[in-house]
């Protein structure tokens, strides 16, 4: 190929843009034997937006254009060649590309007159890429200079980014836009990622308002309130002392807690709360009762009290849980002192630093040049900040579980950060610090791995709510004779991480174990699982490791998923008027009994209630910063969706990945009132039939 810049205006030095003349002469492609014919090859030039095709050459290895192209260039741009070999009746195939910067065309030619002459530009083999088919049938492609396969058609780098090797040779990219670098090649997908977090990052002082606003309840006690005739005070240092009335001393240690510190925890599925008397008392919710026996000691705390209801009380186990967490506390505090700038880095090697249990002292966060004490307010603010940059495409720790799902979810690419375990035994220490200290995070997590916090057991409906297609897909097969169909399926299946192909068996010698009616129960399951879980194991063992040496999992067994993303990302107060506003009804109207009792009971329950409500058709209990209106869904923007379905006696359903609640036409506001509150509170997953 030949190229030549027409001679510029009047003037010193290069002008910013010139026309630039390309000749295309001819390219030397890869024989494919298995092909009776040869390609049709055309070269499309493409260059700031501008995009210049050749004639296309039929059924040859050695196609000749001679043609003459031209375009607009500055002395800034790139030109990407594309060697495309036209299809009939499929997309075109791309056989190789290279690029040209103008910039180094320049330099090389020390150019100090008015033009550019003639430049050669060789592209000796242009078959980087080559198509193939497994023996699936499927199409793949083999990238020649990377040694790498992707079952998408490869695209070059997005503009600006470049491709680099370092001493070590590991291959990593530079973005020159932002002057910064990746470990993760970048696509045009992730490229628009990075562009929304720091969409996000400029909206963060903002949105810091708001998040200051958020609670999970009112101001009260952790402990409950103190037994009687005692009294609560602050001394003139601020340290908190309490009052016996009744035999007239003080103290510094909470009544509360004293001959606590060593027992041991309550048996699984049991919980401990205070009566408005601060009396304990103490909750089975395997039998769902209440006693004021200690299952531990068989001792009453009180003989012949009062009865107590047995409730699921959401306020209650937080009130436990900070118990339980006020008795491992440690004394005094501990500084972390980080900047603005690099805020992840320094908190890593900070938190890393400490012995973990010393993470459990009161945190004393500074930001340099900040003056002021931090009572709190600062150390909110840090979680805050932290929480979303953990979320930076840059780091590929973490992704978004979908396209159009901002929770996140373990990156299985990760792996391409050579101290990725490392970041991840961190974000564990830091997560676990969050809940230990009571403070919120920005960025909340998926379902299944709320439910990994919490040792609890995946569902196959926990799908649905990151990878809808391949939730209906399993759907599909499980409803659905695949024998019958003539469907071959094995205990095995292929994953695809960075272009790389391989194949996972789902059990031993899976690959040869086909899928029949009697065994698509146990695929079903297992190909679940691995889904939930693939490629992630070790960065999840690593997260757990520093989570559970400053908090150990089973102090959060008596919450379910929902209540401990409320308990990690806070509670918003919801504004019943933006959701009536932005509510859409489908077979029902405005007007339909059924939506008025619904909005009745809506008006009826605290924030806490709605929330449940919110998570259960939503999937997550946290609002878009523009409130109901900006609800996204699998597709994109979806509103709050009322449709009628089913008959009376059915429970309401939800559909996560479209905010759609399916109310049946109850005959009454009791009724309609019993079945939604029995789906909210009892039931586990996102669906109940």
């Amino acid at each position: 190929m030949a190229s030549s810049i027409a001679k510029p205006g009047p003037g010193n030095g290069y002008p910013m843009k010139a026309q630039l003349q390309i000749m295309v002469l001819s390219a030397k492609l890869k024989e494919n034997r298995k092909n009776w014919f040869g390609p049709s090859p055309y070269v499309e030039v493409a260059v700031d937006g501008q995009s210049k095709k050749t004639e296309k050459c039929n059924n040859t290895h050695s196609p000749k254009w001679k043609q003459p192209l031209t375009v607009i260039v500055t002395p800034f741009s790139k030109l990407i060649f594309r060697v495309w070999s036209h299809q009939t009746l499929k997309s075109d195939i791309l056989l190789g590309m290279a690029a040209l910067e103008v910039s180094e065309t320049l330099k090389a030619n020390d150019m100090k007159s008015e033009c550019l002459p003639c430049i050669m530009l060789c592209i000796p083999c242009l078959a980087i890429w080559e198509q193939r088919v497994d023996q699936n049938g499927r199409l793949y492609f083999v990238d020649h200079v990377e040694k790498r396969t992707a079952w998408e058609r490869p695209e070059p780098l997005p503009s600006g980014w470049e491709r680099r090797v370092d001493p070590m040779g590991r291959v990593y990219f530079v973005d020159h836009i932002t002057r910064t670098t990746t470990w993760q090649r970048p696509t045009m997908e992730t490229v628009r990622n990075y562009e929304q977090w720091q969409h996000q990052r400029n909206q963060l002082q903002g949105a810091m308002q708001q998040f200051n606003q958020r609670f999970i309840f009112g101001q009260f006690d952790p402990l409950g309130p103190l037994p009687h005739g005692w009294e609560k005070r602050t001394d003139s240092n601020g340290r908190v002392y309490f009052v016996q009335h009744t035999t007239r001393t003080t103290q510094w240690e909470d009544p509360r807690t004293q001959g606590l510190l060593n027992e041991k925890p309550l048996p699984e599925g049991w919980e401990m709360r205070f009566t408005v008397d601060g009396i304990p008392y103490f909750v089975d919710h395997n039998r769902r009762a209440t006693t004021y026996i200690d299952p531990r000691t068989g001792k009453s705390s009180l003989e012949n009290g009062p009865q107590i209801t047995y409730v699921r009380d959401f306020k209650a186990k937080v009130q436990y849980f900070r118990f339980w967490c006020q008795q491992l506390s440690m004394p005094q505090h501990i500084k972390i002192t980080v900047t603005r700038k690099t805020l992840f880095e320094d908190s890593f090697q900070q938190i890393m630093s400490f012995n973990a249990q010393d993470l459990r002292r009161r945190l004393w966060i500074i930001f340099p040049g900040e003056e002021g004490l931090d009572y709190g307010g600062v150390a909110r603010e840090w979680f805050f900040l932290l929480s979303h940059e953990v979320l930076n495409p840059m780091y590929c720790l973490f992704e978004y579980a979908g396209k159009d799902n901002y929770c996140l979810q373990i990156n299985p690419a990760s792996y391409i950060n050579p101290d990725h375990l490392k970041y991840f035994k961190f974000i564990g220490r830091f997560i676990a610090m969050a809940l230990f200290h009571g403070k919120f995070i920005d960025t909340g997590f998926s379902l299944p791995f709320y439910k990994r916090m919490l040792n609890k057991p995946w569902a196959l409906k926990d799908l649905e709510s990151i990878d809808p297609e391949f939730y209906n897909s399993l759907i599909w097969i499980k409803e659905n004779d695949i024998e019958e169909c003539g469907l071959e399926m094995y205990f095995s299946v292929d994953k695809e991480i960075l272009g790389e192909i391989t194949t996972h068996e789902l059990k031993p010698d899976g690959g040869e174990v086909l899928v029949t009616e009697e065994n698509k129960e146990e695929y079903i399951r297992l190909v679940a699982e691995w889904r939930l879980s693939r490629g992630v194991e070790e960065q999840t063992q690593a997260f757990f490791e520093g989570f559970n040496e400053v908090l150990p999992q089973q102090y959060l067994q008596y919450f379910d998923a929902k209540e401990l993303e409320v308990m990690l990302c806070g509670m918003q107060e919801i504004d019943l008027a933006d959701w009536q506003r932005n509510t859409i009804y489908r077979h029902y109207a405005r007007s339909s009994k059924q939506v008025l009792w619904f909005w009745q009971l809506i008006k009826e329950m605290d924030n806490e209630k709605r929330m449940r409500l919110l998570q259960f058709v939503t999937g997550t209990c946290r609002l878009p910063v523009g409130g109901f209106a900006d609800l996204l869904g699998s597709n994109g923007p979806q509103k709050f969706c009322i449709e009628k379905v089913g008959k009376e006696n059915w429970l309401p359903r939800s559909h996560t990945c479209f905010n759609r609640l399916d109310l049946p036409p109850y005959k009454s506001y009791e009724q309609l009132k019993e079945k939604l509150m029995f789906a909210i509170e009892e039931t586990e997953g996102f669906g109940q039939e």
